[in-house]
């Protein structure tokens, strides 16, 4: 398994589309800790990332249109972040409890399903269109990317399964027939021969 992260080549219409996107997935994350938070007050127990994926859904996307705005993929997986965030805090203590989501620090966002890299340095991303890299991607099959924005720039990062090189092909050998003679040490069948060296002209019996 290899990675790769490289800086994006982005207009302004772009960078709103991107913005938006990490806006989402910051909302929903936010969202998802303020409930945990209340809910565990009130019962002690803490909503699956599942369970607050539904309620987000049917309770916020409703009230916020601006959702729809970007891929459902977005706040599925900053859900999906939170709950390893809240794990990360149960077995590695030193891990803290979650935050929440600042704007502007560390936004980021996840993406999945029709993409497809073009033409060496562009990536075809749903929701977002073509967008240009300054690195050559390799051709290779992407399931998901994540995108980050750090200072003004924005950066793409995947994984990719790196197929190993074929086995070389053994090259055939022909088969040669070889007659063994007295004045001619050697007449192969493909029509080459050698000569007799002094040895065997001297001694015949021993090629006899």
């Amino acid at each position: 398994m290899q990675s790769i992260k490289t800086k994006l080549k982005v207009n302004n219409k772009q960078k709103t589309i991107l913005a938006k996107h990490a806006g989402v997935a910051r909302h929903a994350y936010n969202w998802g800790l303020a409930t945990c938070i209340a809910e565990y007050e009130e019962t002690k127990k803490r909503p699956s990332a599942i369970t607050l994926h539904k309620r987000l859904v049917r309770e916020v996307k409703s009230e916020n249109p601006w959702y729809y705005e970007a891929s459902k993929c977005a706040p599925q997986q900053a859900l999906r972040d939170l709950e390893r965030a809240f794990k990360n805090f149960l077995t590695i203590p030193q891990h803290g409890f979650p935050k929440f989501k600042k704007k502007g620090k560390k936004d980021s966002f996840y993406l999945e399903g029709s993409i497809q890299i073009l033409k060496g340095n562009y990536i075809k991303l749903p929701r977002i269109g073509i967008v240009k890299t300054y690195e050559i991607l390799p051709s290779v099959p992407v399931k998901n990317v994540t995108l980050s924005k750090r200072a003004d720039n924005w950066y793409i990062s995947f994984k990719y399964d790196l197929e190993p090189a074929p086995l070389p092909t053994p090259k055939q050998r022909a088969v040669i027939g070889v007659d063994i003679g007295i004045n001619t040490l050697a007449t192969c069948s493909d029509g080459t021969t050698y000569r007799s060296t002094k040895l065997t002209q001297t001694y015949p019996c021993m090629v006899a």
